[in-house]
């Protein structure tokens, strides 16, 4: 696994979206254990939550909690990972999300969140969704002092535009450390705010970054073919014996050494598949053929 940096820490260049693990449709507590744990045998050292990845009907925060006992129930060494989970979104029962930036509620859900983690401070702490209906920067004041009050280490904001990461970096300076967006082959809305935090050296989390990439060589070979746009992932997968998969987080890895992946997994086999795209070298050529085939895919 090789590394990238994340504010003052050094993590694995993927890290593990963990929504999977909680949401509707989430495996059992054993298979989710073992997601995590295979995550970490692998060099993963970033592990992504929030207290909205829960079904329908619950709770706030099984995926937090789950998160802690996996790396409780972790034989190896767990002092390098870093946990970031964020704050601002909830669900309703018919599954749909809502958004509350009220400084008073990110304030409170922080500290359910750190209770729920069992540390002494949130590593990471992401605002999930700027609030159209609270001021951009109350939000950010309830993050300024959350830092202040020692109840998280490091800040991060999550779709948003680079008018908003202007300003959050200006209220929070260098403990702004991250920014969490959608960006994949098929969706890259957020170019100019990757380009942005490339500049500022802020770290940007895609989100869904495996969007795009139909089926998986992990699937085996009885599948229907892939036409189109899709097709470059997967021939270039099958030139250097690897899944479409991890040519895409690759891909990703090359737009920037500001960008850290955080694909989903909800199994084991996955997220190994995932983490060995840090490793995987792409030629001029195969990121030629990537970048024509993403203009289609985009177009």
């Amino acid at each position: 696994m090789r590394y990238r940096r994340l504010g003052d820490l050094q993590v694995g260049a993927i890290g593990l979206g963990a929504m999977p693990l909680s949401i509707e449709g989430h495996p059992d507590e054993r298979q989710a254990r073992a997601t995590v744990h295979a995550a970490l045998d692998a060099g993963v050292t970033l592990i992504d939550t929030a207290d909205s990845y829960y079904a329908p009907g619950a709770e706030p925060g099984p995926g937090e909690s789950l998160v802690a006992r996996a790396l409780t129930a972790y034989r190896g060494d767990t002092d390098e990972v870093l946990v970031a989970t964020k704050g601002g979104r909830g669900r309703t029962p018919d599954g749909d999300w809502t958004v509350n930036g009220d400084p008073r509620h990110l304030k409170r859900s922080a500290r359910d969140s750190l209770s729920r983690l069992g540390t002494e401070a949130i590593g990471l702490y992401q605002l999930h969704k700027p609030d159209p209906s609270v001021p951009f920067t109350d939000s950010l004041g309830a993050l300024h002092d959350l830092l202040k009050e020692g109840t998280i280490r490091l800040a991060g904001i999550s779709n948003v535009n680079t008018d908003q990461i202007r300003l959050a970096r200006r209220m929070l300076g260098d403990r702004l450390v991250s920014v969490q967006n959608r960006y994949s082959p098929a969706v890259r809305d957020s170019e100019a705010e990757l380009r942005l935090c490339a500049e500022l050296g802020i770290a940007f989390l895609p989100w869904s970054p495996l969007g795009g990439i139909s089926r998986s060589s992990l699937d085996g070979p009885s599948g229907p073919s892939v036409p189109g746009p899709c097709a470059a992932f997967h021939q270039v997968a099958r030139s250097h014996g690897a899944s479409p998969q991890q040519v895409a987080l690759a891909w990703l890895l090359t737009q920037s050494p500001t960008v850290i992946p955080i694909p989903g997994s909800s199994r084991p086999r996955s997220i190994r598949d995932s983490a060995a795209a840090a490793d995987l070298v792409l030629s001029e050529s195969d990121l030629a053929e990537l970048d024509a085939s993403g203009s289609q895919l985009t177009g």
